[in-house]
């Protein structure tokens, strides 16, 4: 019920991901009366689809803590998270409220042993194809451990999602030198330096970077993240916008378009934010997707499809092992100087 269309994109943007994915059934959770009617016109969709009524859903406008007040236990939402907490479903996807749906995720599944923040992980397409970037924005500050769970759970999203062995990790800084940055960026390097854990740490990388596509995994705060994430949107819209621009000047510039069509279909596909769509909240003991609230049903399909992948591929699992190993591996760390008295 969620994001700027509601019904209207998140049903045939389902339908496309089953015509993707066969093998995929899914729920619906909120107003029959809104839902039937756009879901009977997919009658492939229908067959394989579930409606769970409810008439409580979470605006877009509503702060988190108005959600979680007015919501929690009736709203399709929270209904929704239920049914990855029961079994019922293997990841959930929303257009809706993002502060809501990080508030209500916490509170229904819980964070995973070894993580005490969630992290919203982005695909960032780049020169050499696609990475990922967190935390994009689920919250707010971090610290050195911290840092380094996002490391974790990101290397790991990394291997589910494009099945790289060993992707390279790196921490978005100011600068490549290790004294450079504050200190607690500083702080998760020399961890990822030092840790047993089996991660391929590259070292601090830049913001271009990020474009360049110099790493797998590029780890940040949320608040960097955010903003990192929002000037990359920017440029892509102010490119485009110069492109038409200059596309329209002149007789001449409308024939170079004709002759150069090509590239710019290229370009175009490229710089698609629909074939990105799709943030993971990461540390939940469930899967989360959040799809941008304004996106159509074709950017719609690409959450659903992140979300299929990551499942299909034991992301969950995989980021258990990797956080349990990081917790091991730093009470092991911090009991060394006890053991060196002793002996």
């Amino acid at each position: 019920m969620g994001g700027d269309f509601g019904p209207t994109v998140v049903v045939p943007g389902c339908a496309i991901a089953r015509e993707r994915y066969p093998d995929s059934r899914f729920l619906f959770f909120g107003d029959e009366q809104l839902i039937r009617p756009v879901l009977d016109k997919h009658p492939d969709l229908a067959a394989v689809s579930e409606i769970e009524h409810t008439d409580v859903a979470v605006r877009m406008d509503d702060k988190p803590s108005q959600a979680l007040r007015h919501g929690r236990r009736v709203s399709s939402m929270w209904l929704a998270l239920e049914a990855v907490k029961a079994g019922r479903a293997d990841l959930m996807v929303s257009a809706g409220n993002t502060g809501a749906l990080m508030a209500m995720s916490k509170l229904c599944l819980r964070m995973v042993p070894g993580a005490e923040r969630p992290a919203l992980a982005a695909i960032w397409p780049n020169i050499r194809g696609e990475g990922i970037v967190l935390d994009v924005g689920a919250t707010i500050g971090a610290d050195a451990e911290q840092l380094v769970t996002f490391a974790v759970m990101g290397e790991a999203m990394a291997r589910a999602l494009f099945g790289i062995e060993k992707p390279t990790v790196g921490l978005l800084n100011i600068g490549v030198e290790e004294v450079k940055g504050l200190e607690y960026i500083r702080a998760a390097g020399q961890i990822l330096r030092e840790t047993s854990l089996p991660i391929n740490y590259y070292g601090f990388v830049e913001g271009d970077d990020i474009g360049k596509g110099t790493v797998d995994v590029v780890v940040c705060e949320g608040f960097t993240g955010n903003i990192a994430l929002k000037s990359t949107e920017g440029t892509a819209k102010q490119l485009a916008h110069f492109l038409r621009a200059g596309m329209r000047r002149g007789l001449l510039s409308r024939i170079g378009f004709l002759f150069a069509k090509g590239a710019f279909d290229t370009l175009r596909e490229k710089m698609d934010p629909r074939k990105s769509n799709g943030g993971v909240f990461l540390g939940l003991n469930g899967m989360v997707i959040k799809s941008h609230g304004g996106t159509d049903p074709e950017g719609y399909a690409a959450a659903v499809s992140l979300g299929y992948h990551l499942s299909r591929n034991d992301l969950m699992n995989k980021i258990g092992a990797g956080l349990e190993t990081f917790s091991k591996d730093r009470v092991s760390t911090e009991a060394s100087p006890a053991e060196v008295v002793n002996s």
